[in-house]
């Protein structure tokens, strides 16, 4: 590893002379710190971090929470674009990222932040009401949380209220009152999501039977497929129906295969996220998308902003807005039909 000694011994200077060039000391000529920063660029030096932090108290490192309940991991798309748009960013702003593990530090997110000496934390999903998530709220780390907000501290959130009702006036709009809402599980998005159907459909005149209301699990095919096997087994179906997100629809899909039922031809169907795979199946799933990078990204700098304003930052609620992508699963119905 190339050390500060091996630069001033290339360049011809004390350590000491190198040392202030690469941090900017005004006492070094222009001529020779350029001298030496290329030489450091050559040589593929890089700062210690351990030097840097016991120096500044700023490791420039980023924790990271992410814990989601389907146990998807990486592999879960929505979350996967957040976390890389917040990488990207937070690289770009000269900071590393470390995930946060209860594994570490004695079952505590706390004690793992404090052993990986982070500067702040992002947030982005878990169980928020979770002891081991109150400890670092309530802990001095600066964070940034993803659709959920903590008193005082700044929080980025898709528009779930807008996306939901605007996929059931969509569906009103072409024609459909039997509309099915299987929904994810009991947690902020999920209480949002409801409101906003129920407003949708209170303002459009729409009665839902409570046998159209039905419990799911966001990222989860399994039970998906068993609520619409469910749905479409009633003496009276519904004609569309809402899916948690894209990634749930294929378990959906899967029952209606099963069932011998065509989309949008039997039932019309709505995801929600916009991912990849929603568009490369045929048809197309009709679906909201979410913008996941912008939520990463202003996740980033929020969190960026907060650590360097050093407790001047003003907390934000910050809301990210979304797209219909109509697709082609879902169809109009004729006057009287249904």
């Amino acid at each position: 590893m190339v050390t500060i000694k091996d630069i001033a011994k290339a360049c011809g200077v004390s350590p000491a002379t190198v040392s202030k060039a690469l941090n900017n000391a005004q006492d070094v000529s222009r001529e020779t710190a350029e001298r030496i920063r290329q030489m450091a660029k050559e040589m593929h030096y890089l700062p210690n971090s351990a030097a840097r932090t016991l120096k500044n108290n700023v490791s420039n490192n980023i924790g990271v929470v992410f814990q989601d309940d389907a146990m998807s991991g990486l592999t879960h798309e929505f979350f996967n674009r957040i976390l890389n748009a917040s990488k990207n960013e937070l690289e770009g702003l000269g900071y590393d990222i470390t995930f946060i593990s209860a594994m570490i530090g004695g079952n505590s997110f706390v004690e793992h932040c404090r052993y990986r000496k982070c500067d702040g934390v992002l947030i982005v999903c878990g169980d928020f009401n979770s002891p081991k998530i109150r400890e670092l709220v309530d802990s001095e780390f600066p964070f940034v949380s993803i659709d959920y907000s903590f008193e005082g501290h700044s929080s980025v959130f898709s528009d779930n209220d807008t996306g939901t009702y605007e996929i059931v006036k969509y569906l009103y709009m072409l024609g459909h009152r039997k509309i099915a809402f299987i929904h994810g599980e009991d947690c902020l998005v999920t209480r949002k999501r409801l409101q906003a159907f129920d407003r949708a459909c209170r303002e459009f005149g729409l009665e839902i039977p409570e046998s159209y209301l039905l419990d799911g699990v966001f990222h989860d095919p399994d039970t998906a497929e068993k609520r619409t096997e469910e749905l479409m087994s009633l003496p009276e179906r519904p004609t569309a129906i809402l899916y948690p997100d894209d990634y749930a629809y294929i378990g959906g899909r899967t029952a209606l295969e099963k069932m011998n039922l065509s989309v949008p031809g039997d039932v019309s169907v709505v995801g929600y996220d916009g991912n990849r795979l929603s568009q490369v199946l045929r048809p197309p799933l009709t679906t909201w998308y979410q913008d996941a990078v912008m939520m990463g990204k202003l996740a980033a700098d929020k969190l960026v902003e907060t650590i360097e304003a050093k407790g001047k930052c003003k907390p934000e609620q910050l809301l990210v807005h979304g797209l219909l992508l109509p697709g082609g699963t879902v169809r109009r119905l004729k006057a009287g039909e249904s």
